[in-house]
């Protein structure tokens, strides 16, 4: 009798990891007065630095300025949410609209800016370095993605301290290539770190587009590997991120980890001051500044709420002042005395 052919053995698919997720975020509903606020902050990251760029053209910044024009709706919403004295924040080099929406005086950022001693780390950060403990801010980070395993250390001493903060960590596209950030990631979902890990997806590392740098261009994604869940967020609304940030609040402080946020944003300017922008078309910025600018957005809301022109041009006014008194205080600040130069220094003894 012939011998029946046996079978080959069929592979078993293997199975995606189950990952909890969160709710879908809905979008903030703000009062008019709260939203009254969020248009304040973000007009005040907007008007600041317009002048800061000023100031680089005039001299008066030295060294790389990175403007934060157009992604103000990130850090206003996310940081409205966020608890000063609880929670810790920190940041990449684009980071003087994250201080500014953490409630910190525009005099001491623009001092700092200009090198000065009256500056937040007496004018020895200047614009990529900026500090403030006392705010729970702990940087303005130069390096690419450096400051993702150290957000996870802070979110490692709020889990250990057991004091209920978060740790908000900020990255740009560019930053999530680095690998120190993915072995921070496997850390903290390792050991259910209390972090957000936000991205602000601005379109454009440096000079290069996102769908030439990325393989998976949809960087929401990218925690997935950890079981870390992500959201997609439109970075352009400041109610959409408020609405983010809720949900994210709400899941990393019950104990469930860590959660990745991308929030689809962009910058109207150069990477910094020394970037003329030749990678894009003035055709899709224009585009941006027109139809999706987050403080246009912001008072089409406000005036539908029955807020007049009269009041916002009132509030342009006063923050214009604002920005105008921080840059003279920090253009008749004295610098550093040179014996400031060895002080903040560690010294290691063998």
């Amino acid at each position: 009798m012939a011998r029946t052919a046996k079978k080959a053995a069929v592979p078993v698919a293997q199975q995606e990891p189950k990952i909890d997720r969160p709710p879908q975020p809905q979008r903030y509903k703000a009062d008019k007065e709260q939203l009254l606020q969020f248009y304040r902050e973000m007009l005040l990251i907007r008007r600041f630095e317009e002048r800061a760029g000023q100031l680089y053209g005039l001299g008066l910044i030295g060294g790389f300025c990175h403007l934060y024009i157009g992604q103000e709706a990130v850090a206003v919403g996310l940081q409205s949410a966020m608890t000063v004295g609880k929670d810790s924040v920190i940041t990449g080099y684009r980071d003087h609209g994250h201080m500014l929406a953490y409630g910190i005086d525009p005099k001491v950022i623009m001092a700092e800016l200009t090198g000065r001693a009256a500056g937040i780390s007496k004018g020895k950060g200047g614009s990529m370095h900026m500090f403030s403990v006392d705010h729970g801010f702990y940087g303005g980070h130069g390096i690419v993605g450096a400051q993702v395993p150290l957000g996870t250390g802070l979110a490692l001493k709020h889990k250990y301290a057991e004091d209920g903060g978060v740790c908000l960590t900020y990255m740009g596209d560019g930053a999530v290539n680095q690998g120190q950030v993915y072995e921070a990631f496997n850390m903290a979902k390792l050991w259910d770190l209390p972090i957000i890990y936000v991205v602000e997806n601005n379109q454009y590392a440096m000079g290069t587009s996102i769908k030439r740098s990325s393989a998976e261009p949809e960087l929401y994604r990218r925690g997935q590997a950890h079981r870390i869940p992500g959201l997609q967020v439109d970075g352009m609304d400041v109610l959409a991120v408020r609405g983010a940030a809720e949900v994210a609040l709400e899941w990393t402080r019950s104990g469930k980890g860590p959660i990745l946020i991308e929030f689809l944003t962009y910058r109207y300017r150069g990477h910094s001051m020394s970037d003329p922008a030749k990678y894009r078309t003035r055709e899709e910025v224009q585009d941006y500044r027109e139809h999706r600018d987050p403080i246009s957005h912001a008072e089409r809301e406000l005036v539908s709420l029955g807020v007049k022109e009269e009041e916002l041009k009132g509030i342009d006014k006063e923050i214009k002042d604002i920005v105008v008194e921080a840059a003279k205080f920090a253009e008749d600040a004295p610098e550093p005395a040179p014996a400031e130069l060895y002080t903040d220094v560690l010294v290691g003894s063998y």
